[in-house]
Order: structure tokens, then sequence, then C-alpha cells
């Protein structure tokens, strides 16, 4: 391994400096535990979870195994305010269809809230004390800077532009993610419009190693042996890998998303706000390129509750058409159905 990866195993307490992605609303126990028991850093993605059900999560990693692993947090965003009127009728109109054919009833009023506060699952989260608690969409506050600290956890914010790893090391964390267009999900910008931070890994994690002195963790498009040994001869310390776990039988995927990662070429993958209300990498399947057509979509989070009411049931009776099927560019190269037999392909890249 090169010093830096060395330092970066060394600052989390892992053998190998591999990361699993963590996905919100798809994150798996299993998955979690078996990269952690490998000798990566297992991660849980924590979206909407309420204060009891990370703490139930958090037993069970640890009962799972006895490996570090992270938590992650999506940070509240100034975006997130009340959207305007009728927005929320748009939009269920726009996805009424679906709701229909999938026998489901269309939700006629927003609930109270959409989501758990960011501080009643903060404060969950130390009460579990992961190893690691990383965040996107943001620079975690003083306040959870300094409780992290106090507890001995490792802080990881995620970047994707240059500016935003610099404003992330200047607010404490201990590591950074560089994640690059490729990779699928949520693009995770906080100091501009998503849409103007779309940089390529190739170029984006040189100039954050440049620009920072923590360790940077590369996210976006690695699959393979081959990704890892480019991402550290771009000076990484580390890597993150979501999307070659996710297509394997240990995540929370189903069977339809599964095949539609083996099956998607990079360019039918689309940057979208369809699904969600916020920017992000999935395949372009029929509810995506129907809801674009239909237009009314809501802010985050109110469009994510609407459309994750069809969405589950889609999932459910495995209808791969209606889901959201989030997924980077290299999903080609997702070709392994066993996370254990994934790590052992990235391993292989460490020189």
């Amino acid at each position: 391994m090169t010093n830096a990866s060395i330092r970066f195993t060394d600052l989390l307490g892992i053998r190998h400096p591999i990361v699993l992605g963590p996905f919100g609303g798809l994150s798996s126990v299993e998955l979690t535990a078996t990269v952690s028991e490998l000798g990566g850093l297992g991660s849980y993605g924590l979206y909407g979870y309420d204060a009891d059900r990370i703490r139930e999560t958090g037993a069970a990693i640890r009962a799972a195994t006895d490996g570090p692993f992270a938590l992650n947090l999506w940070l509240p965003m100034a975006t997130d305010a009340a959207p305007e009127p009728g927005a929320f009728e748009r939009a269920v109109a726009s996805a009424r269809p679906f709701f229909d054919e999938l026998g489901v009833p269309a939700p006629e009023s927003p609930p109270q809230r959409f989501l758990p506060t960011f501080e009643e699952q903060w404060a969950a989260v130390l009460e579990v004390r992961p190893a690691v608690a990383s965040f996107v969409f943001g620079v975690p506050p003083a306040h959870v800077v300094e409780s992290a600290r106090e507890r001995g956890i490792r802080l990881v914010g995620t970047a994707t532009t240059v500016e935003e790893a610099v404003a992330l090391q200047d607010g404490g964390v201990d590591a950074i993610v560089a994640t690059g267009i490729e990779a699928g999900g949520h693009r995770v910008a906080f100091l501009r419009e998503p849409e103007q931070a779309l940089v390529g890994s190739m170029s984006l994690i040189p100039q954050v190693v440049d620009a920072v002195e923590v360790p940077v963790i590369a996210a976006g498009g690695i699959a393979d042996r081959r990704g890892v040994a480019a991402a550290l001869a771009l000076g990484a310390a580390g890597l993150q890998v979501g999307t070659a776990f996710l297509r394997t039988r240990q995540s929370a995927t189903t069977a339809a998303h599964r095949d539609a990662i083996a099956r998607t070429s990079a360019e039918d993958t689309v940057l979208t706000r369809v699904m969600s209300g916020r920017l992000a990498r999935g395949a372009a399947n029929r509810a995506v390129r129907e809801l674009t057509a239909a237009g009314g979509t809501a802010p985050f989070p109110m469009q994510n509750w609407i459309t994750g009411r069809f969405r589950a049931e889609a999932a459910r009776v495995g209808r791969g058409d209606l889901q959201g099927l989030w997924m980077g560019q290299s999903g080609r190269l997702a070709v392994r159905e066993d996370a254990g037999e994934v790590f052992a392909e990235l391993v292989a890249g460490i020189r």
C-alpha cells in the first residue's frame, strides 16, 4: 500500500483502504458487516431513520461484526424549505398513473413531517458510537464535530468539487470522499447547484488531493481492480465503492434492480430530479422517462416521499420499470454477485 493508504487505514482501524458506499434506503446489515469483516469499512445509510431504528440498526451491525463501521447521515439544506402552494398536488397528479397501475392509493395530503430531524438522528448515532460517522450534503456543524471527538468517532465528509473539499477540511473532518460524476445515486453538492458541480473522477481526485491534507477517498466509477489502481495512482488514500456492491446478493436491492445494474450501459444512466427532487444518477427506466415528460416534480423531500409510495410497491412485486434504479456509470463492470468476491477483486488492485 502507498503511504497515504497506510495513513488512512491506520486512521480508521481497517486492514484495507476500501469503503462501502452508504446506500440511503438500500443498505443492509449483512453487506455492511461483510465488508467490515473482510477488513474494509462497512457503511450503512440512515436516510429517513428515526432514533429507535438507528439504535436498532447499530446494535444489529455490532452483533454481526467486531470490525469498524460507519453510519451515514444526510445534512439538512436551506433548499429543503416549504415548497410553493400546489407543489404536492402537481407531483401526485404526475405520478398518479403509476399508483393506479400498481393498485396503490395515491396520497391525498402530505404527512406532518417527511423526515426525522437531523438532531434526533445525530443523538442516536452518538449512542451507537460507530467508529466513523459520514455525511453528505454539507459540512457537519461545529457541535457535531465536537461531540464526535469526545467519543472518539472519526468524521468523513463528501465533496463534489475542490471548494467543497476545502470547506470540509476547514470544518474538521478526518477524511474526504471525492465523488466524481460517474457515481450512482445522489449528487451531494452543497456549495452550488449540483448541475454546476459535474466533475469527473479523473479530474476531481488529484485536484482534491492537492488541495487538502486529510486522506482522500476516491468514489465514482470504481468497480474492479483497474479502477482501484487508477484512483490510487491519482493520489487517493482509499476507495469508496457503491454499484459493484449494490449488485451483490448481500445488498438490500431487489432482483430487478440487480439485473438492471448488470445490463444498463453507462450512456443509459441519467441524472434526474424526478424520483427524489434532488439530482441523482440511475437507470433511465419508464418511471424516470414518464415523470420527466409529465413535469410537476416537487422539491426534496416531498418528491421523494410521493414517489416512495409507489416505488415500494413496485419493488415488492418486482416491477423494475417503476422502481428507483440507482446505479453508477460502471454498472456493466459489476459482474460479481457475492460481496466477498467483489472485495477480493478490489483488493487485487492495491499495490
